[in-house]
């Protein structure tokens, strides 16, 4: 089952507009290879994205390489 990590945005992602980024890890902790995903303040379909960004039931089974998702809002 994959864990919910919940961390405020970085600096970074402040200042280009973003409000939320969601990152499936291995780890507790993003690497420097992930795959960030992240939502803009002026996307259009902004809360969608996100709804489908927390939603990683997808990933509860066996075989799956992902242990958390580290949401960043």
């Amino acid at each position: 089952m994959v864990r919910h990590i919940y961390k405020k945005l970085t600096e970074e992602q402040k200042e280009k507009g973003i409000i939320f980024s969601s990152c499936l890890s291995p780890n507790s902790y993003e690497l420097s290879d992930s795959v960030i995903h992240e939502v803009k303040k002026n996307d259009e379909d902004k809360w969608k994205m996100i709804e489908r960004l927390t939603n990683d039931k997808f990933f509860n089974h066996r075989n799956c390489p992902y242990n958390y998702n580290i949401i960043r809002q």
